[in-house]
This record gives structure tokens, sequence and C-alpha cells, in this order.
């Protein structure tokens, strides 16, 4: 299976090939940069999402800061016919705009009350078929769910380089769609772009790490494994960027319009998708869980399989749903043989992440996908932490020729004894203050 993620002769490739095909040359990123401007044919959707944010680039205010992007919508944006376009870049940048529409119009009611009264009440219920018909057509020819997500909609496929010549880094990079316009925004959208900008290093050495214990070649096994520790390491640096670049203090003012519409009780009743089906739909929320670097790091040291059987796990492989098909298959075929680590640090990132960013500045119960905000982190961190530990012991470091892996090693053994017990007193305070994170688990779970 593991053959289809070699590199492919570009004669194999034409217009229809997905954009998001796995490979060595482009890892988790699209193959194509995305396409910033629609075609003139979509004139009114290129307007409209132009005038949307909050802030705009001039300084003035756009269609969502007075609530009038509905309206717009309503009056200005005809029922494209979508039936024809084959082309995926085109396709997955109509994607990309449909959701961005949709998620506006839908989330506009409650970032107006959020921004009055810090609540954010009932957001619309009936999605227009100016909108609904068009995404439903364009998410099924790229087999995606017709709603926001993070690789095909809102981060991996809403960028452009200011230099075309130039790598995907954080300075090289311009934001395409935005809900606020705040460069906070930018920063928190992009620094997503750069960390998967290494993810060719992440594809190439799990290759390697598996053709490797498949010839039982521990030497080469090795030089593979302290190979992905490196992108890891390196990922986890451009991770911590995101300090600098996106304000703690801002996130709320964005993060209204990437929530989804199940476990949201937002939608109480979910939302009806007019010309599209008579009854409600239900999707989670844009979410970093949908990126594939860290669900590879799971597959491939076995970890997936080691997650407790509980809710939360359940809610964790719904989340690894909203991807695209072929980062489902790309993830389908590593979860086999392998051991390394470099999974937890960036785990630990993320858990402080929530607590910076979300926890401090809001009571909302759960995160943009619909997962509990408090517990679901804490459980996939508690089984990376646990597998370090319990493979660690089995190490015995007298045999352990090189002085610098020793040394590594009583550090690893260390570090994941302290971080389990910070961990459980991390969460313990907040779990008071979030109450029913367990019953909101086992209820999402009913109701999958």
């Amino acid at each position: 299976m593991l053959s289809k993620f070699l590199r492919l002769p570009v004669t194999r490739v034409d217009e229809t090939t997905t954009q998001f095909f796995v490979t060595p040359a482009n890892g988790f990123l699209p193959r194509q940069d995305p396409l910033e401007n629609l075609p003139d044919s979509f004139a009114a959707l290129e307007s409209l999402l132009n005038r949307m944010p909050i802030d705009l680039p001039d300084g003035s205010h756009g269609l969502l800061a007075t609530g009038k992007f509905g309206a717009a919508v309503e009056a200005e944006l005809p029922l494209y016919e979508v039936d024809h376009i084959t082309d995926t870049r085109l396709l997955t940048a109509l994607f990309r705009d449909y959701t961005f529409a949709a998620s506006a119009y839908l989330l506009e009611p409650c970032d107006l009350l959020f921004r009055q009264t810090g609540e954010y009440g009932i957001g619309r219920e009936v999605l227009p078929k100016n909108i609904a018909v068009p995404l439903a057509k364009v998410a099924a020819k790229i087999g995606a769910r017709p709603f926001m997500e993070y690789a095909q909609s809102y981060s991996l496929f809403n960028y452009k380089r200011n230099d075309p010549s130039k790598p995907l880094d954080y300075d090289n990079l311009s934001l395409v769609r935005a809900f606020h316009g705040t460069t906070s925004e930018h920063g928190f959208i992009l620094t997503h772009v750069a960390m998967v900008r290494h993810s060719p290093g992440v594809v190439k050495h799990t290759l390697d790490i598996l053709d490797a214990a498949g010839r039982r070649d521990r030497k080469s096994f090795d030089v593979a494994t302290r190979g992905l520790l490196n992108v890891m390491r390196e990922i986890n640096r451009t991770m911590d960027t995101m300090w600098n670049v996106s304000a703690t203090t801002d996130y709320m003012k964005f993060r209204t319009f990437i929530m989804g519409t199940k476990s949201q009780p937002m939608f109480p009743r979910g939302v009806i998708y007019e010309g599209v089906s008579d009854e409600p739909m239900f999707f989670r929320g844009e979410s970093g869980a949908n990126d594939s670097i860290i669900p590879t790091c799971d597959n491939l040291l076995q970890l997936t399989a080691d997650m407790p059987r509980n809710p939360l796990t359940e809610i964790l492989k719904d989340f690894r749903s909203y991807r695209p098909a072929d980062h489902n298959a790309w993830l389908t075929s590593v979860e086999e043989r392998a051991r390394s680590f470099g999974v937890r640090e960036f785990r630990g990132r993320h858990w402080n992440f929530t607590k910076e960013y979300i926890i401090k500045h809001t009571n909302h119960p759960v995160a943009t996908g619909g997962s509990p905000i408090v517990t679901w982190l804490p459980n996939q961190l508690a089984t990376v932490l646990r597998a370090i530990g319990e493979t660690s012991v089995k190490i015995d470091s007298a045999k352990v020729s090189d002085p610098g892996d020793r040394k590594l090693l009583e550090e690893v053994r260390s570090r994941a004894e302290a971080q389990s017990r910070i961990l459980e007193r991390e969460v313990a305070t907040p779990k008071t203050r979030f109450a029913d994170q367990d019953h909101l688990a086992k209820q999402q779970t009913a109701h999958a």
C-alpha cells in the first residue's frame, strides 16, 4: 500500500489529480500552491469574501463588523454552476471560499452577540442554496464534507507565497481569506502552514523507517528515526513562534467563525442546507486536530492502538475523518511497526496553547471542533507519556554506547515521569471550572 506514496513522475499528474496527494516532495501540503483569486466567472463570490472581514486592509470595516454579510449574500450571490469543473486546484479554492462564506453566514449572529455580551447565542439554522448547493457539489468532487476543514480550506489551502521562488517560511507567506483581519489571525493560520512546510521530511523519514524495519536493517532504521526526530524538532521550533505572531488575547476575535455545527450549543438542531437536504446536517468545526503530522507519528509508533477506549478517543477518531482522503489513506497505510519519540514534545506545546489561548479567555466548555475543552488533549498526551515511560524502562542504558543517546534516554525517562504528574495537576483545576467534561464526551459519542 505504501508504494502509492513514492515520488510520482510529473507526466502522471494532470488537473484532475487531487491537490493533497501525499509524497515526499510536498508532504501534507497541496501539490500546487493555492489559487489566490477566483476566476471572473465567480466575481460576486470573490467580492463578498474580499469585503467580508471585520477589519479590512485599508483600515475600514468589512461586512461582518456590523452584521451585514448575511444580507449581502442573500442580495448579491448568484447560484453558481460548478458541475462542469474538473480542475482540482479551482475546485479546492472554491471549497475554501464557499466554506468561508458558509461559516461567516451561519455564525455571524453569534459573533455579533459575543462581541456585545460574551455569549454566543444561536446561529443561523438554514444555509441558503446559493452557498449550500455549490458547496455540497464541490465538496463531493474533492471527497470532503460540505463544511470548513483545516487542510482544504482554513489553513493549508489558504496561503500565497510573497515570492514564488522562495520556500514556505512564515515571512514569505500571506493570507488569502480571513474572518477578522487581525495580524494575530494571520499569524495563527500561517504558522500552521510554516509547520507543515516541513512535512515532506516526515513523509520521507516515515517511509525510510518502515522500509528499514521491513528489511531488518537496524543501521538504516536508526538513521531514519534520527532524521524524523530532527524534523519534529524543527516543527516544534516553528510551532513555538506562534507566541510571537499571534497574541493570545486576540484569538477570541476570530475563534467564533471556526466553530462547527456539531456538539456546539449554537446549533442545537443542526443546519438545513437549502436545496441539498431537508434534514439538518451536523459537522465538526475546523481544528488543528485534523492535521496529519502527529497522527502519522502516532500510527508509526503504534500509539493509536494504545489510546484508551473511552469517549474522548472516539472523538479523536471522528476528528481524523475531517481531512483529505489521501491523507487518511496515508495514515491507514502507516499504522504499523516502528518506535521513536518526538511526539510528546509537540502535544505538550498544543496543550500549552489551549491553556493560554482558550482556557484563560473563555468559559465556553467545548473547543472549535466540538471536543471537551479541558480533557480531550490530555487524553492523548497521557497515552504518549505512558508509552514513553513503558518503553524507556525496557532499555538498558548501560548497553547504549553513544554518550549523547544515553543522556537523551535519561532525560526522556525523567521528563515523562515529571510531565505525567504535572499534567494530572493541570487538568484537575480547570475541570472544576468547566463542569461536566466527562458527560460532554459521553454525550458526543452517543450522538456520533
